[in-house]
């Protein structure tokens, strides 16, 4: 009687033990959801009487009545283009390589110890990086090439570490059997690996780039400018984004141009929601495709 009873209490305590743990798990989920939803709330309240068309294709202007976001869209969109044409290649490439290829031993250790800190670097040295390399060393100028190189420096750990992180979840008898059915270790890259694990390579990649879009200040180091009255139009053309115009329009006294900054956020948001939004349709999509 005494051992049931002890049980009965020991149960009760873990059920107890379990609900508290549910609720502050639920309390952490739901605190930051809320902040994210005022927060967003507040800036489009501010921001509705200028969110329109005539925001998004309208040019900056000293009237804030007047100034729109087309020029600093563009320059985002560029650079978004660029900086994926330059980091996605070079970071498949070294995950490949060091998950499939290179050979276990303190030279590889080096390598992705320096990757895994080179992640957590504050963008702010890429920034200095870029503007000595880019800027300077080769002599880019404050370009949109020069930028989006910038920026791909950035993400090029995130790249790496997200890629090795979907190519190894492809089990390794898939490899064995490519293998023993006469494929070479490229086949086996080629047919197997790469499309399993290209929902989660997709992922990584558009969620580095829907941090990348918002990152202002390598942007401001290199010298991207804050004022642009047209949409750049070669890869050596000086250019501007969307959080380096936020930030001119913030910095500004007139009540006028923070109702612009924040439909200027609103606009961002929307952005990274967006890229965030197809990140997870596309894992969704490909993983559908591979399974069935």
């Amino acid at each position: 009687m005494t051992a049931a009873l002890a049980r009965s209490l020991t149960e009760r305590q873990d059920v107890g033990t379990e609900r508290a743990f549910r609720a502050i798990c639920l309390l952490a989920i739901a605190l930051p959801l809320l902040l994210l939803v005022a927060l967003f709330g507040g800036a489009l309240i501010e921001a509705w009487p200028r969110l329109g068309w005539g925001f998004l294709t309208s040019y900056p202007s000293r009237s804030p009545e007047l100034a729109g976001v087309l020029p600093a869209l563009a320059g985002s969109a560029f650079l978004m283009v660029l900086t994926a044409l330059m980091a996605i290649p070079l970071g498949l490439g070294a995950a490949l390589y060091l998950e499939e290829y290179a050979r276990p031993g303190w030279i590889t250790s080096l390598v992705e110890l320096n990757i895994s800190n080179l992640a957590g670097v504050p963008s702010i040295i890429y920034g200095l990086l870029g503007l000595e390399l880019f800027v300077r060393v080769l002599s880019l100028g404050r370009s949109l090439v020069a930028g989006a190189a910038t920026l791909a420096l950035l993400l090029l750990p995130m790249v790496i570490m997200a890629s090795r992180e979907a190519l190894r979840t492809v089990p390794r008898s898939l490899r064995e059997a490519s293998w023993a059915l006469g494929g070479d270790r490229w086949q086996t890259l080629r047919r197997v690996v790469l499309p399993m694990c290209l929902p989660g390579v997709l992922t990584g990649i558009i969620l580095s780039l829907a941090r990348a879009i918002g990152e202002t200040a390598p942007l401001i180091t290199i010298g991207a400018l804050t004022y642009v009255a047209f949409v750049p139009d070669s890869l050596s053309s000086p250019f501007t984004a969307l959080p380096i115009q936020i930030f001119n329009w913030v910095s500004r006294p007139q009540a006028g141009f923070h109702v612009d900054a924040a439909a200027g956020i609103v606009v961002l948001l929307l952005l990274m929601l967006l890229m965030n939004g197809t990140a997870i349709w596309l894992r969704k999509r490909l993983q559908r495709r591979i399974y069935w």
